[in-house]
């Protein structure tokens, strides 16, 4: 029967259009300026599809091509009318220029993140980061690669002419509805978009080309292989380059990872062939495979791209370039992770959900949701910690981390496989699975505007499996920065007023408060006993740090004023 449902699904595949791969233009130096805007394209026939694009982009944006070491500054221009951010993921940044929720840029305004490039050689790639609309801006077109070049990847003979031979591969598959407009939390994705292209062909040279593998979707996983099972060559995944090329026939990508592979075309021109997705293969649970029969009143999960075997992209083989590469190196970069041994932190965080029969959430790390008001962890500057993350539910969850790349320890007490060996940021976590990591806290403190870490499935991370931590000059594990207990301050989101209360133990002294801005510029400052009512109406829109000072101590939390 699957094989049936394979050929059928092939069929209507064939049957559709085929359209030449975009490749996204590039923008370079050490000055990038972002416009992202509403615009519309037409996928499918019928009703046109409102979409966000970037500068000349009608949906997704352009590449941005940066050199480790060179400072950049970046202008983020926001006209999509709606609050956004952006979040440039993977990228070692201070928070403040992270672009995570606390970085909000107000409809008709702008952003201006500066930043040292500091990462290897590697793909990564830029989106919003909005709470609770991330995947809305996201599956709509809000993102783009970044590619970060140095001076070892230089070395090497390696494919890098962009659109050539180093092509820039974002995989999405979305749901649309009878109107052809994006479902974000839709759980019936049938359409595969590859930079944005429905159906989309793509010539390659007969030599060995550079694929820069990116998994954009909200929640597929993609199991890639070349069609008949041509071997390729992985070179390098989320944080950089392997110290070895892995010769392998699959990589399974989940939400949120990318992979650099080297494919040999050599001897094949005129040839035609396909990136696949051999979903087939992938393990119950994972979103993507094998369709799991679900609970009565369970929304629809039965995508007819689960479990099968498909052609995401057709590659059409063409002749050399005038300057091909025939070889692939025998070794890249010299990178070591981090003996077990250095960890002088260890931290478990268990995936949950309220049954054991949730497929579509909310799902919680530690059994709590996300709360802008509480810092989750502490982490002194330069710890060397040893995470462990166990996925208790029925669902997998790719992990992500801010400001950090990681080592992957093992899996379920199995070191991790050759491919997953190297700088990570991005882990998927299998349902019931445990997978530890080994990770050091460097170069950036600032206990004011924290870092992110979620599951990358955006539905997921727009429902609360979200949490965060600052990274300071803390001497122990347990430096307190959450609020007071027994004081309270609500609503959180608020729009024309904020309410502080202080509970009995509290009722007789006077607190003091202050507001600042993220830039520490004092919004408000004064007393109260018992409890106090201030006014936001007049308020600009943002993140505000809340200092409470009692005769007990004091302590920081934020609010967030819509």
């Amino acid at each position: 029967m699957k094989k049936f449902i394979t050929i059928l699904f092939f069929g209507l595949q064939t049957a559709s259009a085929q359209h030449l791969l975009y490749i996204p233009d590039t923008l370079s130096g050490t000055s990038f300026d972002l416009t992202v805007h509403r615009d519309s394209v037409q996928f499918k026939p019928g009703t046109i599809t409102q979409t966000l694009g970037i500068n000349s982009h009608r949906y997704l944006g352009p590449t941005l091509l940066m050199r480790k070491g060179d400072s950049v500054q970046l202008a983020v221009h926001n006209h999509i009318g709606d609050t956004t951010t952006m979040h440039w993921h993977g990228l070692h940044v201070a928070p403040q220029n992270d672009g995570g929720p606390m970085s909000l840029i107000m409809d008709g305004l702008s952003w201006n993140p500066g930043f040292v490039v500091r990462n290897n050689a590697a793909t990564y790639w830029y989106h919003p980061h909005i709470m609770a609309k991330t995947a809305a801006q996201a599956i709509k077109g809000d993102a783009g690669f970044i590619i970060v070049r140095d001076s070892m990847e230089s070395t090497l003979t390696l494919p890098r002419t962009y659109g050539t031979d180093d092509i820039p591969i974002v995989v999405q598959s979305v749901e649309l509805d009878s109107n052809n407009q994006f479902m974000p939390k839709g759980m019936v994705d049938s359409v595969v978009l590859v930079n944005g292209t429905d159906s989309p062909y793509v010539r390659m040279p007969a030599q060995v080309v550079r694929l820069r593998l990116l998994n954009g979707s909200g929640e597929r996983t993609f199991n890639f292989g070349l069609k008949g099972n041509k071997t390729f060559y992985v070179i390098g995944n989320d944080g950089g380059l392997l110290q070895a090329p892995v010769t392998t026939t699959r990589i399974r990508l989940s939400p949120g990872e990318r992979a650099e592979i080297l494919a040999d075309f050599g001897g094949m021109n005129g040839d035609t062939t396909y990136l696949m997705s051999y979903a087939s293969e992938l393990p119950i649970g994972v979103q993507g495979g094998p369709t799991m029969p679900m609970p009565p009143g369970s929304p629809l999960m039965n995508s007819p791209l689960n479990g099968i075997d498909f052609n995401i992209l057709q590659i059409l083989i063409t002749a050399p370039t005038a300057s091909p590469i025939y070889t692939v190196p025998a070794t890249l970069v010299a990178d070591t992770a981090y003996p077990a041994s250095a960890a002088n932190a260890y931290r478990t965080i268990s995936m949950t959900a309220d049954s054991a029969l949730v497929m579509d959430g909310p799902f919680y790390f530690n059994g709590l949701s996300f709360d802008m008001s509480r810092i989750d962890y502490h982490i002194p500057l330069n710890n060397v910690e040893i995470w462990t993350l166990t996925d208790s539910t029925m669902v997998g969850h790719p992990f992500h981390i801010h400001d950090v790349h990681f080592y992957i320890l093992d899996r379920n007490g199995v070191p991790p496989s050759d491919v997953e060996k190297g700088r990570k940021d991005v882990v998927l976590i299998a349902p019931y699975e445990t997978v530890r990591f080994i990770t050091k806290f460097n170069d950036f403190a600032d206990t004011s505007i924290p870092y992110m870490f979620h599951c990358h499935i955006l539905m997921h991370e727009d429902d609360g499996m979200m949490g965060q931590f600052v990274v300071g000059p803390f001497t122990d594990h347990t430096a307190n920065l959450d609020p007071q207990p027994g004081i309270k301050l609500f609503p959180n989101p608020a729009h024309s007023e904020l309410n502080i209360s202080a509970d009995a133990y509290h009722q007789n002294e006077t607190v003091s408060v202050r507001v600042v801005n993220t830039t520490g510029q004092l919004n408000w400052e004064g007393y109260f006993s018992g409890s106090k009512t201030v006014s936001t109406s007049t308020w600009q829109p943002g993140i505000y740090l809340i200092y409470l000072t009692t005769t007990t101590g004091s302590s920081v939390t934020r609010i967030l004023i819509q």
